[in-house]
């Protein structure tokens, strides 16, 4: 995972995340255009596929709503990392395959605008702007196999096929 870093502070809740304001759809195009909405409103018009969004404590915190992730996801984000994730928005998240990382190292050293490149396997965040390298707890092997088959659905549809 690669992509230029977008910096938020720490509690950012779901309502910032998605506005419940939207919460009447299902849409994931609809939810993406909206993603971060309440905490940048401009976020959507600067940030590009593949991007990162970097933040502080406590990220997803508020409501235990699937849409945040989700809209995350559909916005195009490689991942999240944060210095901590509600545990309700980390469930969420890696359910619907969404990579999150905790690096609370990483976070207080990247700026806004930096480039960085994520390896889930090795438990290692590669600064290219600043050319630091940071390591984190990697998933086990079951969880990053869920991230990578695109959700919990995805993957046990998989393993189903293959057992």
């Amino acid at each position: 995972m690669k992509g230029k870093c977008w910096k938020f502070g720490n509690n950012i809740n779901t309502d910032e995340i998605i506005p419940a304001r939207y919460l009447n759809t299902t849409d994931t195009k609809e939810l993406a255009s909206h993603c971060m909405e309440d905490a940048d409103p401009d976020f959507m018009k600067k940030a590009k596929p593949n991007d990162v969004i970097v933040a502080g404590e406590n990220f997803g915190c508020g409501s235990s709503r699937e849409h945040a992730p989700i809209a995350i996801k559909a916005a195009g984000m490689s991942c999240v990392v944060a210095k901590s994730f509600a545990r309700i928005f980390f469930r969420n998240a890696i359910n619907i395959g969404l990579p999150i990382f905790e690096c609370p190292e990483a976070v207080e050293q990247i700026k806004e605008g930096d480039e960085i490149e994520v390896n889930l396997a090795t438990g290692e965040i590669l600064n290219n702007t600043s050319k630091k390298r940071f390591k984190f707890e990697p998933f086990p092997q079951e969880m990053q196999e869920i991230i990578k088959s695109g959700g919990l659905m995805n993957f046990v549809k998989r393993k189903m096929n293959v057992a």
